[in-house]
């Protein structure tokens, strides 16, 4: 069977992405449609509106046949081991190809930007060094230093999507995979659009500031009727959905019940932002004007984000560390249709990784770092712990038929 991979976070599902994984299946000619999407925390330093479970049931509706976890660590990282990890993962699950979204639309383009930087990779450092000791965040002192160069770019990097789209291309020549790359041109919605638009596809925030901002239906027109089902479920459930306010209280007492030292050997936690944030936390009332308060030039909304996330968490540089500095060890299968089920009994003698569908039967720190986090998001979840914690180690892939 032939299988194209997808890197993804489904936060929520809705019509652009249904439309992505149709045109990944079509372009690439696959049989099977394999998606790695992130755990109940994201790259933007956010919990998800969802838990993973549902969110991997949103994506077997919506057209994707195996669903594969993108561990804590590569994704809450930078684009670039966010990347390596994913393209990582679909390589070692047999994927042929791999398709993401860009506003390019052309991956040749993508081809010869990266020729072109690592023809001129010391110029480009040496920018971005002079860049950032002039107090620039490490995005803004790379766009500089993209400009700098002495030829231009083909590709517009300062595109959020096309800069994914480059890092999946720099990770996959990395590893010299011979996964081959597609890429589909985004419609209609910009990435980070706020409102609604024409038509039937919005992009992801706009979509989540409706949600939480009106009732569900205000984003109707721009999600399938399965994802506008479980928000509603859940809505009911829980009284409203995750956000970090929720979360808020959880780090609000880890900052203010540690010593400067001990945040410190948080992840990401550097020069001096520990003070800064015991800080900045105790005149804020809530996780919004905590972050204003935190914010500087020097560091992005998202990078500071995902600092809260690994003080939230408890996640220390060394164990981070642990983890990063090794490619993923494992497949962890969340969810699965009957294509995807016939796919992996075609594979599963030829994979070098070996598949997780029970956390508790494995022992890699990776689960356990996942475990831990799990915990943490059911917090805030309206889970209580025992619950949980069985629900990480003993949920079975979700099944769809």
């Amino acid at each position: 069977m032939k299988a194209t991979g997808v890197v993804v976070e489904y936060n929520p599902f809705h019509n652009g992405h249904y439309y992505h994984l149709q045109e990944s299946r079509n372009v690439t000619q696959a049989d099977c449609v394999i998606a790695v999407m992130s755990g109940n925390f994201l790259q933007r330093g956010e919990p998800a509106l969802l838990s993973k479970w549902k969110r991997t049931k949103m994506a077997l509706l919506g057209g994707a046949d195996l669903v594969i976890e993108l561990p804590y660590a590569y994704a809450t990282s930078y684009a670039p081991r966010f990347a390596f990890g994913s393209i990582f993962l679909l390589q070692a699950a047999g994927a042929d190809s791999f398709c993401f979204g860009s506003e390019s639309g052309d991956v040749s383009v993508f081809h010869e930007t990266l020729d072109l930087v690592n023809s001129q990779d010391q110029d480009f450092q040496a920018y971005v060094s002079e860049f950032i000791a002039q107090g620039l965040s490490y995005p803004t002192a790379a766009a500089r230093a993209f400009e700098q160069l002495k030829r231009p770019l083909p590709l517009d990097l300062s595109k959020p999507n096309n800069i994914l789209g480059f890092e999946y291309i720099r990770a996959s020549r990395e590893l010299g995979s011979a996964i081959q790359p597609f890429t589909i041109k985004r419609k209609n919605a910009n990435y980070h659009d706020v409102l609604l638009g024409k038509g039937d596809i919005a992009s992801a925030t706009a979509i989540r500031e409706a949600v939480f901002s009106h009732d569900i239906e205000k984003a109707a027109s721009y999600i399938p009727d399965y994802t506008s089902n479980i928000l509603k479920v859940e809505k009911k459930e829980k009284g409203t959905l995750m956000s970090w306010e929720r979360l808020y209280p959880l780090l609000r007492y880890q900052l203010l019940s540690s010593s400067p030292s001990e945040i410190n050997k948080f992840y990401e936690i550097e020069e001096g932002l520990e003070f800064r944030m015991i800080e900045a936390m105790k005149e804020a009332e809530d996780f919004q004007s905590f972050m204003s308060r935190l914010k500087t030039k020097r560091y992005t909304w998202t990078r500071l984000q995902r600092a809260c996330l690994h003080v939230l968490n408890k996640i220390q540089k060394e164990d981070m560390h642990q983890i990063l500095d090794a490619p993923p060890k494992y497949l962890r299968v969340l969810g699965m249709t009957e294509t995807g089920r016939e796919y992996l009994s075609s594979v599963k003698k030829s994979l070098e990784l070996p598949l997780v569908t029970t956390v508790s039967k494995h022992d890699f720190e990776g689960l356990k770092m996942e475990a831990k986090t799990s915990l943490v998001y059911a917090q805030g979840a309206v889970l209580n712990g025992s619950l949980a914690e069985k629900e990480e180690y003993n949920t079975p892939p979700v099944m769809i038929k």
